[in-house]
């Protein structure tokens, strides 16, 4: 134990003689012990040689010393053999109390965590991520630092607990501020996507309200860098010299309140007033302004959200009883029997509220994407009452029969058309007039008409041919041909032409003008005279036929 300074010391308790000496009940050799430098510590009844450390009590006390200076079944200082203090007792309960905060933190993670709309590279998921990762470090931290500082009280000499137990409360603190800053600046990134969510162009990110949001959260971490290397990377061997009081005044003490202690407060100061100027920022250009200062303040204070006015003044809370730590020892938690009150209340009870404050806030808060989702819904129906357009229950397209057919380009038709006025009747017909022409194309021929067809008779149990629509002109031509077909085989019959018959002197007996014997093209005289007494047609090709 090289920090262990051997002044004003008792001597050795008087034995049976010069050279004996009795400790615990049990019989030393005090020459043995002078010649391995061995002294002898009432106060807390440790026996040293700034090298081996040894409990001396009952029921700790070695049966025998060998001649070699060490000890037959000694118990080593730096053991766990003390009860549990009432530090280690109130640390266990927030410990408990961390650890249900952490369960609440990991269900918000989820809750505000997960994505229902696509990210957007302006507003990364990982920004309102965040605020619940610090609030995880804020409780594995101070579950580490609480239970190493359980063996605080159970070391009879100061060792490694302590270092670790006020270790992990300092890098707390700073995951404190973390927690504040990531709150107040997703707060205003949020205020921001609905700001610009009707119109993405209202907003440029290069001008100067950007680039201020952009250059603010370096300016904070600036600052809180600054205050983690001035605490964190140190020699903290010497906040364990407090196993004697001389030692405490001239080791400890000293360490425990540098020049290093003293500054991080201030940097953490600097770190508060930059959550200020970013909540100020927010309000300012994404909420309505007021005129006058009265009128401003008033409007500051009912736009931010209340969570914020307890969150940024338990922030302040932690930086002042870290500069307390740093000016008085009595009230630090590095002072291995110091105030519990002072420090469990100014040390981790604002740590606590604050992840509580975050968890509770987190239940009565929807999901953004949700939130977001439902602000555009209210904006559709808004503009639709606005435009006259009314939208039918989900039910509606059920019970009229407009069900998708699993046909894109038919359903997409079918919406087409009663979008413009139609319904189930103009279905119907467009699907009967599909039908129709899928028939037809079937069993059309090389003519550009209707297939004739004969009409069934009475006794006939086929059903008529399917009505092929077509327009005027083939109408037209299916007629034309129907009368050439009858005139030539009834030619006694009368013709249906409503047009009345010409007369004048030879009319009747008057012969059609024939075609050459080298042409081949078909006569246009109905009469069935010129198609008997004519010479036969010579065939030279099947294109005659």
């Amino acid at each position: 134990m090289a920090g262990i300074l051997a002044r004003d010391l008792p001597s050795w308790p008087l034995g049976d003689n010069a050279t004996d000496t009795i400790i615990g009940g049990v019989h030393f050799n005090v020459t043995t012990l002078n010649h391995w430098n061995y002294t002898l510590y009432t106060g807390n009844w440790t026996l040293s040689n700034w090298s081996r450390c040894y409990l001396v009590d009952q029921p700790y006390t070695p049966p025998l010393l060998l001649n070699n200076g060490t000890f037959v079944n000694s118990t080593w200082c730096y053991l766990a053999t003390q009860p549990s203090g009432p530090r280690a007792n109130i640390g266990v309960g927030f410990a408990v109390a961390f650890a249900l905060c952490l369960v609440f933190v990991l269900v918000n993670l989820t809750r505000h965590g997960k994505l229902y709309l696509p990210a957007e590279k302006r507003f990364y998921p990982i920004g309102r991520r965040w605020q619940w990762y610090w609030a995880i470090f804020i409780c594995a931290a101070a579950l580490i630092g609480l239970f190493t500082g359980i063996d605080v009280d159970r070391y009879r000499v100061v060792e490694l607990p302590l270092v670790l137990n006020v270790f992990f409360w300092f890098l707390m603190n700073m995951g404190s501020l973390a927690l504040v800053w990531e709150s107040v600046r997703h707060w205003g990134s949020w205020m921001e996507r609905q700001f610009i969510d009707p119109n993405p162009f209202v907003l440029q990110q290069t001008d100067r309200r950007g680039m201020f949001e952009f250059w603010l959260p370096l300016f904070f971490y600036l600052w809180w860098w600054l205050d983690f290397f001035l605490v964190i990377p140190r020699n903290w061997g010497a906040v364990e010299l407090q196993r004697d009081p001389e030692q405490t005044i001239t080791k400890a003490i000293p360490a425990a309140t540098d020049v290093r202690f003293k500054i991080a407060p201030f940097l953490l100061f600097i770190s508060w007033l930059t959550i200020l100027v970013s909540l100020w920022h927010s309000v300012r250009h994404y909420e309505a302004r007021n005129r006058g200062w009265l009128n401003r303040v008033i409007g500051f204070i009912r736009y931010v959200p209340f969570r914020f006015l307890l969150m940024i003044p338990l922030g302040l809370v932690v930086i002042a009883y870290q500069a307390l730590a740093a000016w008085e020892f009595n009230y630090s938690p590095l002072k291995k029997d110091t105030n519990l009150v002072a420090m469990y209340v100014g040390g981790y009870v604002p740590a606590l509220l604050l992840v509580i404050i975050l968890c509770v806030s987190g239940f009565l808060r929807p999901n953004e994407d949700k939130d977001l989702i439902r602000q555009r819904r209210e904006r559709g129906a808004e503009l639709d009452r606005e435009l006259g357009i009314q939208h039918k229950p989900a039910w509606w397209r059920r019970v009229r029969g407009e069900v998708g057919t699993g046909d894109v380009v038919r359903d997409q038709l079918y919406r087409n058309v009663r979008e413009v006025g139609g319904g189930q009747r103009v279905q119907h017909v467009a699907e009967q007039r599909a039908a129709n022409a899928e028939v037809a194309s079937t069993t059309s021929n090389a003519f550009e008409m209707s297939s004739i067809h004969r009409a069934p008779s009475v006794a006939s149990r086929t059903a008529p041919p399917p009505y092929t629509p077509a327009g005027k002109l083939n109408q037209r031509r299916a007629d034309q041909t129907v009368q050439v077909a009858a005139s030539l085989l009834f030619p006694n019959a009368s013709s249906p032409s409503s047009h009345p018959a010409p007369t004048g002197n030879g009319s009747q007996d008057r012969e059609p003008r024939t075609q050459p014997s080298g042409s081949y093209n078909r006569s246009s005289s109905t009469r069935s005279s010129v198609s008997i007494t004519a010479p036969p047609q010579q065939i030279r090709s099947m294109l005659d036929v």
